[in-house]
């Protein structure tokens, strides 16, 4: 099989299997969104705290 031949034969492979696909709807990408954001905004608070304390703890051993 020549490489021209493997290419198409990848690209026609690929789009059969982009068709079998089940998307999200848009629903559902919104609310998973906003969750990556709350958790995302959640971690980082809260190593901020922990940094913060950290910091101050070190301070004064130092």
């Amino acid at each position: 099989m020549s490489q021209i031949n493997k290419l198409v034969q990848y690209i026609v492979d690929s789009k059969n299997e982009v068709k079998k696909v089940t998307w999200p709807t848009r629903k559902e990408v919104k609310q998973h969104t906003i969750l990556v954001i709350f958790i995302s905004l959640s971690v980082a608070l809260f190593l901020g705290v922990v940094d913060f304390f950290l910091t101050k703890v070190i301070e004064k051993i130092i």
